[in-house]
């Protein structure tokens, strides 16, 4: 269940989920920098980050 959670949270507000899962670091600004160009690809991001475990 906490996975769904992540998963629409992902879709949201991507870098929030990408914090939420790894914290503060390589992977969260990644997602912002995405964030900034495009918004799908930080979603996609997001979402491969919290189904990878």
């Amino acid at each position: 269940m906490n996975k769904v959670v992540h998963i629409i949270l992902a879709i949201l507000l991507p870098p929030i989920a990408v914090f939420l899962k790894s914290g503060a670091g390589k992977d969260l600004l990644i997602n912002i920098v995405l964030c900034f160009f495009f918004w799908v690809p930080a979603i996609l991001h997001a979402i491969w980050l919290i189904t990878k475990d």
